[in-house]
Parts: C-alpha cells; structure tokens; sequence
C-alpha cells in the first residue's frame, strides 16, 4: 500500500486531527451556550443597568434608567414584558460565537501543551505553563470570535429598547452585521474587542488552565480515573475560577460593546477600556465591576459541566485520544 492510500485508510480525526478537534469543540460549545443562554441574557442585561455614563448624558433624566433588579427578577421581568423566546434573543450569534471562539481556543491550547509549551518528562503540565496556553489560547480564539460577540451583545439588549420606546436597530444577525460594518466599517466589527481579549484571556486561565490542571492532579494523585466524575469535579472548579477571574473584565467589555458609536464607530461614552474602568468604578463602585456575578458563576458553572462532558464524550466516540 502506498502512503497516499495508507493515509486515506486512517480515521479522519488521524488524518485531520486539528480539524476534528476544531469541529468536536464546536460542537460541544453550541450544545452548552444553548442549555445556558438565558443566564447570558441575564447577566448582559444586568450589567449595563445604572451606567454612570449614562446618567451623565442624559438618558437618567429622560426616564431611561432601569431600577436595579436580581437575577431572578431580571429573568422573570424578561418573560413577562417580553416573553419566554426573548430569554434566547441573541441566541444565534451566540452560537455561531462558539462555534470560532472554542474551536480557535481549544485547538490552539492543545497545540501549545503538546508541541510549543511541551509536557514535562513524566506528561504533566507544569501550572506555569497552563496557565501561559490558556491565556495565549482564549486571547486568540476570542479576536477572531469578536465580531460575533459584538453583534450578540447588542442584539441581547434590543427587547429593553423597544420596552424604552426606542426604535430596534436590527432586524436579524445578518442585517446587525451589515449594519455594523456600513456604519463603523471592518474595524467597527472588532469595537470592543482589547476588553474582549482580555476577558477571554483571564476566563480561559480560569476554564482551560484549571480544569487541565485540576483534571491531571485528580489522575495523577488520587484513585480516580478518566471518566465522568473527574471531568465534572475538573469542570466545576473551572467555572468557579473562571467567573471570579472574568467577570471584571465581562462588564466592560459589555458595556463597551452597548454603547452607542458615532458615525466614524467612535464610541459616546467611553474612549477605552481603561476609561470604561476608571468611570465605572468611580461612578459606581469597585463592587460594580461584579454586577452579574450569580448569573455569570450559575451560567459558567453548568456551560463548563455540559461542555467538557460532552466533549469528552464526542473525542471518546470518535477515537480522539482525551483532552
């Protein structure tokens, strides 16, 4: 057999292993942002209430601010003054978010801990270099998702400015795109997007570095083994680290991404993240850069069990070797 037709024999996660990966990881990122959507939507929502900028430009005295409600409040004002459906509106870009972002990040990580980084002589991952990977990984998964995240937040907030009286400024994920780059042109796609990096790279030290961690520590000194239980113990500990890590950083890039832009992109209320830090805690707090927090951990919590379990799964099914 010659090696052409030795090649074409192999599986096609062997002979398109980053591919497969790319594809497992999407999958299983798409099935973990459905199940835990409206949690997102809660905490984007709660995150731009009572923005000191806001109420210096006027919208405060215009009757526009929105009174600070709970998680739970949040959620069930959503379904009675907009209904069920809403609790999923942004939901597509969501996905499609997903889709580069985890297939970027996870592909990327494995190619850092396997080929550039390297295991130490005995397989482990020196923490160090975890945490490295996994910063390197989200920052360039989540540049080349930003587009999609931008679109999916401002898409999340078009229910509360119809309620506001305000005229919606999309249709569809599509016309939000074409909007976007007719108004703001390609660098409007990427508005917001150093915040976003940033977020990215703290949530990823906190998702892949612990649970790559946490996972081989479990395996390597403690009776279990690699199935289920440790994968869930792993993941649960990631979405803990990976809130009190990321949720600073979400609330800018939240607001950043919601506010209202010029027409050369430029955004009304803030020049930067930096500028965006600096008023937020000083109109409104330190505590205030942990607005959305419950939602934020009850979301990363389940998204963190539901999509390292399934993916997983999925390498397991497909004869892809273990994360």
């Amino acid at each position: 057999m010659s090696p052409t037709e030795e090649e074409k024999s192999l599986p096609l996660p062997e002979r398109w292993p980053r591919a497969s990966k790319f594809a497992l990881s999407a999958c299983a990122a798409a099935v973990a942002e459905l199940v835990t959507f409206p949690l997102d939507l809660t905490k984007t929502r709660l995150q731009v209430q009572g923005e000191a900028a806001v109420h210096r430009n006027g919208a405060a005295a215009a009757g526009q601010a929105v009174a600070y409600r709970g998680m739970l409040r949040t959620a069930a004002g959503i379904v009675q003054e907009e209904g069920v459906r809403k609790l999923w509106q942004g939901a597509t870009p969501a996905v499609y978010r997903h889709i580069v972002y985890s297939g970027v990040r996870m592909v990327a990580y494995e190619h850092l801990r396997d080929s550039v980084l390297g295991r130490s002589e005995d397989e482990s991952f020196p923490f160090w270099k975890a945490v490295v990977g996994g910063m390197s990984a989200g920052a360039i998964g989540q540049f080349f998702a930003s587009p999609t995240d931008l679109v999916k937040v401002q898409m999340q907030m078009e229910g509360r400015r119809k309620l506001e009286g305000k005229p919606l400024r999309f249709q569809g994920v599509h016309h939000a795109f074409v909007k976007i780059l007719s108004e703001g042109g390609i660098r409007g796609l990427w508005a917001g997007w150093v915040p976003n990096v940033q977020r990215a790279a703290l949530v990823n030290m906190g998702d892949l570095t612990t649970y790559d961690s946490v996972k081989h520590f479990l395996l390597l000194n403690t009776p279990l083994v690699d199935n289920s239980v440790t994968h869930s113990v792993a993941s649960c500990c990631s979405g803990l680290v990976a809130a009190v890590l990321g949720t600073p950083a979400d609330v800018i890039k939240t607001r950043i991404m919601n506010q209202p832009r010029d027409k050369q992109g430029r955004g009304l209320l803030y020049r930067s993240s930096m500028d965006c830090l600096i008023q937020t805690v000083q109109g409104e707090g330190f505590m205030s850069l942990y607005k959305g927090f419950i939602p934020t951990w009850m979301r990363m919590a389940p998204w963190s069990l539901v999509f390292w379990l399934t993916y997983e799964q999925i390498r397991r099914i497909c004869g892809v070797s273990s994360f």
